[in-house]
């Protein structure tokens, strides 16, 4: 049990430890978020990180890029290697299952053939024979992805809800893979039956609402853009945290003096009142600019009526 005498940090983490320990809080469950400590335990935003940092410090935790804090797998939690027998039949899907995973964890640019033979325990070329390359992987790997949340099969009556569906759809695929946005395109679209799918529900969402099919086009793609930018911003996030070490909050922590220098000089006092959080609240950024944006689109609605 947390003790009275450790400083405030280090008791939030006993309790955390604890929770862990016991089951309570398993691998890949999420562990609370800063926001979340300082909330229940009434301490600094400095200490909540501080309190992480130990449990990190420690390897029960991890920080994940769009899923936060998380329970670390530890070794005996991981499936086993296969000591002798025949390994796992060799497939498309298994590969792509395999390249998945490795950008999940490492990112597009570090997923190449070998790389993905040697996690496999097979040649290079071996794979040839499933995939032509990178690219004809990359589009597995997309597919797949896509397949495993596919839209319902009617959607919302309202077109409002419909595009909020599929939006909030896309944000959830790229929060999971971080790497996902930089492979899509609006101006190249991959030519995929489940990512056409998409555009299609868009355009069937706006189908009898008085918009010209060339508005109902641009629609199809500013929006699904949006979301991808956004995204993009995430995985940017991911990128600086493996090359850097540090997260976001520790970024922030870390120059909070220039900060405090800058807002206190009186050159930016609207800057100076925005609230602590919200940069990094990326859900929260998502959320605002979807529903801004189709508060926009109700508005065009209702003067072609």
């Amino acid at each position: 049990m947390p003790s009275a005498a450790e400083p405030p940090y280090q008791r939030i983490a006993t309790a955390i430890r604890e929770r862990i320990r016991a089951g309570e809080l398993r691998p890949g469950d999420r562990v609370p978020s800063t926001r979340a400590i300082v909330q229940e335990w009434g301490v600094a935003m400095v200490t909540a990180a501080k309190a992480l940092g130990v449990l990190q410090h420690e390897g029960l935790v991890e920080a994940r890029p769009g899923m936060g804090t998380v329970v670390r797998a530890s070794e005996h939690t991981r499936a086993p290697h296969r000591r002798g027998g025949r390994p796992p039949a060799l497939n498309r899907r298994r590969i792509v299952a395999t390249a998945i995973a490795i950008a999940d964890a490492e990112g597009i640019e570090a997923l190449s053939m070998r790389h993905l033979s040697t996690e496999l325990g097979v040649g290079p070329m071996t794979l040839y024979r499933y995939f032509a390359g990178k690219d004809e992987l990359v589009h597995g790997m997309v597919r797949e992805l896509m397949a495993a949340r596919p839209l319902p099969p009617s959607g919302p009556g309202h077109w409002r809800a419909a595009l909020a569906l599929v939006c909030r759809l896309q944000w959830d695929l790229y929060r999971t893979h971080h790497w996902l946005a930089g492979v899509m395109s609006m101006t190249r679209p991959l030519l995929l039956p489940e990512a056409m799918a998409h555009s299609e529900w868009v355009l069937g969402a706006l189908y009898g609402l008085g918009l010209s099919p060339e508005e109902m086009a641009r629609e199809a793609i500013t929006l699904p853009a949006f979301v991808r930018g956004m995204a993009l911003t995430m995985s940017a996030e991911a990128e600086a945290e493996r090359e850097t070490g540090m997260t976001n909050l520790q970024w922030w922590q870390a120059i909070d003096h220039e900060v405090q220098e800058q807002l206190g000089s009186g050159r930016f006092p609207h800057l100076a009142t925005v609230a602590p959080g919200v940069v990094d609240d990326l859900d929260g950024l998502f959320e605002h600019g979807l529903a801004r944006h189709l508060d926009g689109l109700a508005a065009r609605l209702a003067a072609a009526r």
